[in-house]
């Protein structure tokens, strides 16, 4: 017996309960603190032997640090009542970048954009050429800039560095040029030379692209952002300056369904689709109320009331990046998924192939090396819910529908 997703995904992987917080680690000192933890992780690849207390000690450190210098505190990821489904999706992109990102349908209101933009206490540290604006990797040649490749093609030396992931905006008024780059006036006017002035995916290259009410956003961004996503490179064609660089990014977005429908194309690229529902209980909306109060009054003191909470998220997200690798999907299980989508006539290969990422990153959160079935189950909904054919005259929402088909072919009963 099964129960529903969203009880599934807080009871079967002990997700921190919605009152709980999560600090921030944008102060150096938290940088200093996390990117202890990463050099342990990079160091013992072949096999997990990150200590729990050394991480939660690391954690604790920066987290005592980060408190009291943050300078604009965002409110804290676990003291979010509720919206589970959304919380659990972003973890499972913070775990694997590759499940493509997530959409967040709601109603006005629900903190949909609040609780993205807490995801920035979760963020670990990557390695990136310093001073290099396109975020490029020290060692992988497909995510170096033009100029970086260059370099590391002739055998000279990269100066790296630590910065946590980035965390893009894209407002609905941007225009085309400052998202793919354009001329840069400055150097154009002082020294009378054609140069490249970086935009918005330059910047978000291996980070997060949130775009806050995306079903709104104008038809010549979205295609941009296809292009992107599809490919994961940006090529800019401007006024005598051809460039092509790499901007491969989690697309986060979010928007209310009462103003207006995504571009199917656009809609297939998110990863994983959450849908977030107005809190109903008096008692819970009084403490949505309380909780927003207290952090608006003093932030930095209701971060400080969560230090305990936020260790142990941090450190699960940690133990669960570093084991993600060893993590086996079993045969069966493969079939079983690509069974599910095929009964559910999902167009293309994609829904198989995020299922099965998802269902890892799942796994590892929960700190095993073998994705079973319930694994599988706490995802599959947020991975196909968006993938199946609209069918007006259907009396079962698109969620219904994915955990019958799964409960009849991974048999369980409803």
């Amino acid at each position: 017996m099964l129960s529903s997703p969203i009880s599934g995904v807080a009871s079967a992987f002990a997700i921190a309960p919605s009152n709980r917080q999560v600090s921030s680690k944008r102060g150096n000192a938290a940088h200093n603190g996390r990117s202890k933890t990463a050099a342990r992780t990079r160091g013992n690849a072949g096999a997990v032997k990150l200590s729990s207390s050394a991480v939660a000690e690391d954690v604790h450190q920066a987290a005592s640090k980060t408190v009291s210098e943050a300078a604009r505190p965002v409110y804290p990821f676990t003291a979010i009542i509720g919206q589970e489904e959304m919380k659990f999706a972003a973890l499972m992109n913070i775990i694997d970048p590759n499940i493509g990102g997530i959409m967040v349908m709601g109603d006005r209101g629900t903190g949909k954009s609040t609780t993205v933009r807490s995801l920035v206490d979760l963020l670990p540290l990557i390695d990136v050429v310093k001073d290099d604006p396109f975020m490029s990797s020290p060692t992988d040649t497909n995510l170096m800039s033009p100029d970086v490749l260059a370099t590391y093609r002739a055998g000279e030396e990269l100066t790296t560095t630590q910065v946590p992931i980035n965390m893009v905006d894209l407002p609905l008024g941007a225009t085309e040029d400052r998202v793919c780059g354009t001329i840069d006036i400055e150097k154009a006017l002082t020294e009378g030379t054609k140069a490249f002035e970086p935009g918005l995916l330059a910047k978000a290259n291996r980070g997060i692209l949130y775009v806050d009410e995306v079903n709104l956003l104008d038809d010549h961004l979205v295609d941009v952002l296809l292009d992107s996503a599809a490919s994961g490179w940006n090529t800019v064609e401007r006024e005598g300056i051809s460039i092509c660089h790499p901007a491969r990014f989690i697309l986060i977005g979010s928007g209310n369904p009462e103003e207006g429908e995504l571009r199917p194309q656009l809609l297939d690229r998110f990863g994983m689709h959450a849908q977030i529902k107005t809190v109903k209980l008096p008692e819970e909306r009084v403490q949505v109320v309380e909780e927003r109060t207290a952090f608006d009054a003093d932030p930095k003191a209701f971060r400080a009331k969560y230090m305990e909470q936020q260790q142990e998220v941090v450190e699960k997200v940690t133990l669960a990046r570093a084991l993600l690798p060893e993590v086996e999907v079993p045969m069966e299980i493969r079939l079983k998924i690509s069974q599910v989508c095929a009964e559910l006539d999902v167009d293309g290969l994609r829904g198989d192939l995020v299922t099965t990422r998802a269902a890892r990153a799942a796994a590892s959160f929960r700190g095993s090396k073998i994705v079973t079935d319930e694994d599988v189950y706490s995802v599959i909904t947020l991975c196909l819910r968006h993938r199946l054919r609209k069918d007006p005259m259907a009396t079962i929402d698109e969620g219904t529908k994915v955990v019958e088909v799964f409960s009849n072919v991974f048999g369980y009963d409803q």
